[in-house]
């Protein structure tokens, strides 16, 4: 029986140290248990924030997106009314660089025409001159034969009239 008490106590200590053991794991169980929830907890609060704040960010994007399209919009339509207003001037202006080179094109051969006839009324108008002086320089001679054959006759005429 000494040996069955001894079993039996040695039996009773295991079980102490077991029941010590099991309340030991209970406590270290219940503290895993309880860390991993805490764990989680963390995760899905931290889970959470990021969600508020990825749909924080998205919000923003889009407000941004919905900024740049009106603005996009916008300039669209100043650029279609640049272009109205460029166009019809665009038109005129090359309308009216045309007429200016057609001119010029006529201008070039009517210049040289002006030039040549502006060299022959030169020529010409010397050449009047010229004529010019040589009739007053003959009228001036013609004049001077006159003038000295009326006296040569008025001469004879006196002598004539003498001898009669």
């Amino acid at each position: 029986m000494k040996v069955n008490k001894q079993q039996l106590q040695k039996q009773e200590e295991m079980n102490g140290a077991s029941a010590a053991n099991s309340r030991r794991l209970s406590a270290e169980e219940t503290d895993d248990e309880e860390m991993t929830r805490l764990a989680l907890a963390t995760y899905q609060s931290k889970e959470e924030e990021i969600e508020k704040k990825k749909m924080q960010v998205r919000e923003k994007v889009e407000a941004q997106l919905g900024r740049a399209e009106e603005e996009t919009r916008r300039l669209a339509e100043i650029w279609e009314e640049l272009e109205v207003l460029g166009d019809p001037m665009k038109k005129e202006v090359a309308l009216v660089r045309k007429k200016i080179d057609m001119a010029q094109k006529e201008l070039k051969p009517l210049g040289q025409n002006c030039q040549r006839k502006e060299k022959e009324y030169k020529e010409a108008l010397e050449a009047f001159h010229q004529k010019n002086r040589e009739k007053n320089q003959l009228t001036s001679a013609l004049m001077e034969l006159l003038n000295e054959s009326e006296k040569l006759r008025m001469k004879k005429l006196e002598e004539l009239s003498k001898n009669i």
